[in-house]
């Protein structure tokens, strides 16, 4: 770590961090993030964890995979604690590394737990997650004076791979005016539908935006009604995290990211590689 004007704390061994990648652009990593996989022997890391992330460890951390993606074969949960204690247990300094936020839909609440009843020592290191970095760097806002003053973080994914019941769907339509939905992907043409059938507008606006923050990110402006068909004709796939709002109609004058990349593709010379 370069020279800074504090000191971050100590890394010490048989402990675990459990530490916020963001949404995958590297520069989106907190200092204590860098700092945790600069000083890691081991880092346990996630599916959505990007590999330019990834690069920024020591080169002598222990790289261990452990994914977890829908409709394929994924380590269980306790088997992914189960080897956090085991590494701690050890005298390793565990970095466990997890994309976007480790505790927004994260389980990284579920992780801590299994350390404290192991009695392991533990930090948690919150990161950028999808929601806000995405949001921005599709170039919407996620509260407007204008727009609304609430934002509401909502899984479209239950444990058993359902759209959740136990949401309260009528009132999310009714009084969040802003929804950011994750994982919902799959569910969308279902999750709108209740949205709708529960009050709110066929025609508020929706973004999905997949490979947030990354080179390859893809963002769809739709409607609530058309959303679902809009994104299965783009081609969309996951990871996407979805907005359903007012502020999506912001995209068309604060698209930051789309305008620079047009001004590259005007500044580059004819047969360049851009």
């Amino acid at each position: 770590m370069d020279a800074l004007p504090f000191e971050l704390p100590r890394f010490e061994a048989g402990t675990v961090w459990l530490v916020g990648a963001g949404p995958g652009d590297p520069g989106l990593l907190t200092l204590l993030a860098l700092h945790a996989l600069r000083e890691s022997d081991v880092v346990v890391y996630d599916a959505l964890v990007s590999d330019a992330v990834l690069a920024l460890a020591d080169p002598k951390s222990a790289l261990i995979y452990a994914g977890k993606r829908g409709g394929k074969p994924s380590p269980k949960q306790p088997d992914i604690s189960r080897r956090l204690v085991e590494l701690a247990r050890e005298g390793k300094r565990v970095c466990r590394l997890k994309g976007g936020d480790p505790c927004l839909f994260g389980r990284g609440g579920e992780e801590a737990l299994a350390l404290v009843e192991a009695g392991v020592r533990f930090r948690l290191v919150p990161g950028i997650t999808a929601g806000v970095g995405g949001l921005a760097y599709a170039g919407i806002p996620m509260t407007h004076r204008d727009t609304n003053s609430a934002v509401t973080f909502v899984t479209g994914h239950a444990v058993g791979g359902a759209v959740p019941e136990d949401l309260d769907w009528a009132a999310l339509a009714g009084s969040s005016q802003v929804l950011v939905l994750y994982m919902a992907l799959k569910h969308l043409d279902a999750i709108a539908a209740r949205l709708i059938g529960a009050g709110r507008d066929a025609a508020t606006p929706v973004a999905i935006i997949a490979n947030a923050t990354l080179p390859e990110q893809q963002v769809v402006v739709s409607s609530l009604a058309d959303c679902a068909q809009d994104a299965q004709t783009a081609g969309i796939e996951p990871p996407a995290v979805i907005v359903v709002g007012e502020v999506v109609r912001l995209r068309a004058t604060l698209d930051w990211l789309g305008a620079s990349r047009a001004e590259g593709d005007r500044a580059a010379p004819p047969g360049s590689i851009g």
